[in-house]
């Protein structure tokens, strides 16, 4: 029995041996069915139907895609003229840059059309000091655009361009949005060709940013890059949900923070310069800051509800209905202000010529005056 036991291991020892040999320098003798006779199966992922997209936002970027246009704007620079420019030796390796005669500057931005009459809502600062704007649509039109309204005060201009077969944006419901929504960026960065990107809604009602005067942004991650400004951010269904404004950096380039105008305040302001050629808000004439919870304590109040009205413009709405350096703003014709933000925004919303009802706390007791509504005035337009 032991010397069979021996004779079968010796033999499962040497049968082990070849196949070892076999498997390493031929394996292909061990292939059953030959080279090209076995049968492999794979897993291959197919795409499914545009409807039936799961993580996709091709359709979404399709529908909105074409709205979406390139701004070139140009305008004349003046230059010192180089105190060289005499000298020919000079003249030859700079050439007429330095002789004090205007220099063409150009710029890029993006804009979306919200009407299919030409009508394209973009950035102020996009366009601001134009002399020339040109439109370059997603087919490869190019037209020249001419300025209806800007205002400055959010940041919004609206061109016209004249041409055919224009297709137009959806408008969204901003209020209806979530944070951790998803939208896409549309627009022209750096030049390089229209782009999207995507992201979440990151957060809402961004405002102190000193940014624009009124402020109320939608925050993204979505990328957001030199030359977006004025573009579009639409949500997952493509549909216009923000106006691409600013972002933070500290390099020129995203850092997943950018900020858009929300597109309830974009078509406000849209309607009241295709109506009138401007945006007409209240105003009343007082310095606001807001409360910090010294301040409130300072002036035993309960909360930092309010805004403190730390001054006052002489023969303005406001001196002129009573109110006074030191009161606190808490009500603006029965809204409640719960800083210098909202009251800004309460405020302009207000019609001028008409009267409204301020609510104050003063000395620790609460006022109600009527003051008769001003104009707000035009921003200045700054001199480069």
């Amino acid at each position: 029995m032991r010397k069979l036991w021996l004779i079968f291991a010796q033999a499962a020892t040497v049968s082990l041996a070849v196949l070892f040999v076999v498997s390493t320098l031929r394996p292909d003798l061990l292939s059953f069915g030959g080279r090209n006779g076995g049968i492999v199966t794979v897993r291959e992922t197919q795409r499914p139907a545009a409807d039936a997209d799961i993580g996709s936002y091709s359709t979404a970027a399709k529908k909105s895609m074409g709205a979406v246009v390139n701004i070139f704007t140009s305008k004349d620079v003046k230059t010192p003229r180089h105190p060289f420019m005499d000298d020919p030796v000079f003249r030859r390796f700079f050439g007429d840059q330095f002789d004090g005669e205007p220099q063409r500057s150009a710029s890029l931005g993006s804009g979306v059309i919200v009407g299919a009459e030409g009508f394209i809502l973009t950035n102020h600062h996009v366009i601001d000091a134009a002399d020339g704007i040109e439109v370059a649509l997603a087919d490869g039109r190019k037209l020249p655009a001419r300025v209806v309204g800007t205002d400055p005060d959010t940041d919004l201009a609206v061109l016209k361009v004249e041409g055919k077969d224009l297709p137009a944006i959806t408008f969204g419901q901003s209020d209806n949005l979530q944070v951790g929504d998803v939208v896409l960026a549309i627009g022209n960065p750096f030049g390089v060709g229209q782009t999207v990107t995507m992201g979440i809604v990151s957060a809402l009602g961004r405002s102190h940013l000193g940014i624009n005067t009124f402020e109320n942004f939608i925050q993204t991650d979505a990328a957001i890059n030199p030359g977006n400004s004025g573009g579009a951010l639409v949500d997952a269904s493509g549909s216009l949900v923000g106006v691409n404004s600013a972002i933070y950096s500290r390099s020129g380039g995203s850092m997943g923070i950018g900020f858009a105008i929300p597109v309830s305040i974009a078509r406000q302001v849209f309607d009241q310069i295709i109506t009138t050629g401007s945006v007409t808000r209240g105003w009343i004439g007082v310095e606001v800051q807001d409360l910090t919870s010294e301040l409130a304590e300072s002036f035993k109040l309960p909360s930092t509800e309010g805004t403190l009205i730390a001054g006052v413009l002489k023969n303005g709405p406001a001196d002129r209905g009573g109110i006074k350096p030191g009161d606190i703003l808490v009500g603006v014709e029965g809204k409640p202000v719960t800083d210098s933000s909202s009251m800004l925004n309460l405020v302009a919303a207000l019609q001028p010529g008409k009267q409204a009802t301020l609510r104050l706390i003063r000395g620790g007791n609460e006022v109600k005056l009527k003051i008769t509504v001003g104009k707000r005035p035009r921003p200045q337009r700054r001199e480069e």
